[in-house]
């Protein structure tokens, strides 16, 4: 694994504190749970960046220690007077399995863990964390969240792009609001890491902590976002049934666009998952469309063998296949490329070739994007998102901030924010992944000779 420098300078520094914690924990009065972490970070519950022996996860010649990440979990003593302590909940972003089932998390831990008594829902993401906004915040309670998980979709709505980071805080401020979930991928967590330091600028102790939520699985050192599995279980049967409707006709092509700006992970899990796809295209991995050595080549040669072909693209194959879009596409409110679709021109590229090739196929395309990502989370997801949940309020309480709850090894830890939106997270075309990819696929190279980029 490799870890940027400047990472590796905000993992040593760790995950800050707002304060002495001087309060007891209300858990301590609990029979229902007796295991307490450390209230400082020990090497007794550190998480080790790095499984394999040499750390290849190692630090510089001055702190030879390898890196390692805060173990999640309650503490003994907690920074906030659950009287006093006053929390907000906010979705920005695209939709994305397993929202519901987090913000249900947060206020059942805070309500009946912790005695915390006003949770307020900001609707429709930062926009709705402003005084500007139409849409107030709303109550939370347990009676109001408990069949939301049920759903799909937000709760409270969810909105892209970002505001200004001292009006919001000026926003949490009038309401006393002194903790602030921030549930969302890449540009969430880099907002909310604003907020956290217009709230510092301003000497107000705001707790700000991030749940990683993205079906690209992209965010940099989290080992896995929530809704990731949910998204692959329905792409998965979203392949299978293409390759149904791939075989039903003679040389009859299906080419399935998933999600995936930057990152491919969705696109190759589910693609491993079905086990039906003949070639899977990715952002990492470069190919050739035209040539002898190119993509349009080696799928004519599986349709003269086996007579049908399951193409999966991730979207983000755009940027590198397509002429003008390297240079010319637009962003969106969350500042990410607006890529033009690449399923449509990879299906109208081939269809062109192999008509002027003479060669019979039937080319067909399919986008689920939307519908794997608004879908209720299944089981695994629900559980992972139920100890997100928890685990961002453990620490929450704890007066930590500036950090994403996530799991290292499977186990919860505490990820400085600061290093996680240095550097998203991408498929690595030597790894296992990639390899277990090609492997099932059966796809060769696409490159054409002489080509070296």
């Amino acid at each position: 694994m490799r870890i940027p420098a400047e990472a590796a300078q905000y993992i040593r520094k760790g995950v800050p504190l707002l304060g002495q914690p001087n309060y007891p924990s209300p858990l301590l009065h609990s029979s229902k749970l007796s295991l307490f972490l450390p209230d400082s970070a020990t090497e007794d519950c550190q998480v080790l960046l790095s499984p394999f022996y040499p750390q290849t996860c190692q630090g510089s010649d001055s702190d030879p220690r390898p890196l390692a990440f805060e173990q999640a979990g309650p503490r003994k003593s907690i920074y906030f007077n659950p009287a006093e302590a006053r929390a907000a909940i906010v979705t920005c972003g695209g939709l994305c399995p397993g929202l519901n089932d987090v913000i249900r998390s947060l206020v059942l831990t805070l309500t009946f863990h912790y005695g915390v008594n006003e949770i307020h829902g900001i609707r429709y993401g930062f926009s709705g964390m402003v005084d500007s906004s139409e849409h107030p915040p709303v109550r939370l309670t347990p009676e109001l969240i408990e069949p939301i998980s049920n759903e799909g979709g937000s709760y409270l709505g969810t909105s892209r792009g970002n505001q200004d980071s001292a009006e919001m805080v000026e926003f949490l401020r009038k309401r006393s609001i002194n903790i602030l979930f921030c549930i969302g991928g890449d540009g969430t967590q880099k907002g909310a890491l604003a907020i956290s330091h217009a709230a510092e600028k301003i000497h107000y102790p705001l707790s700000v902590i991030g749940l990683p939520k993205t079906i690209d699985n992209d965010i940099g050192l989290v080992e896995r976002t929530f809704g990731f599995e949910t998204a692959v279980a329905v792409a998965g049967e979203v392949l299978r049934g293409a390759h149904v409707e791939a075989t039903a006709e003679y040389n009859g092509v299906v080419i399935v666009k998933l999600m995936g700006r930057q990152s491919g992970f969705l696109a190759a899990y589910a693609s491993i998952a079905s086990g039906d796809v003949n070639f899977l295209l990715i952002p990492e991995v470069k190919f050739d469309l035209d040539g002898p050595g190119g993509f349009i080549e080696a799928l004519k040669s599986r349709l003269s063998q086996r007579h049908h072909a399951l193409v999966v693209v991730a979207e983000g194959v755009a940027e590198t296949l397509l002429p003008h879009q390297k240079d010319c596409c637009g962003v969106d409110a969350s500042g990410n490329k607006i890529y033009d679709d690449i399923g449509i021109y990879l299906k109208d590229q081939v269809a062109r070739r192999f008509k002027q090739d003479g060669f019979k196929a039937k080319v067909r395309y399919i986008d689920p994007s939307y519908l794997v990502r608004s879908l209720r989370a299944n089981a695994s997801d629900s559980v992972y998102c139920q100890m997100l949940g928890q685990n961002a309020v453990h620490a929450a309480m704890s007066g930590r901030t500036r950090m994403i709850v996530a799991t290292c090894h499977r186990i919860p830890c505490h990820i400085p924010t600061e290093a996680a939106v240095l550097e998203r997270k991408f498929v690595d075309p030597q790894g296992p992944l990639w390899r277990t990819a090609v492997e099932t696929t059966g796809q060769r190279v696409m490159r054409n000779e002489g080509i070296d980029d």
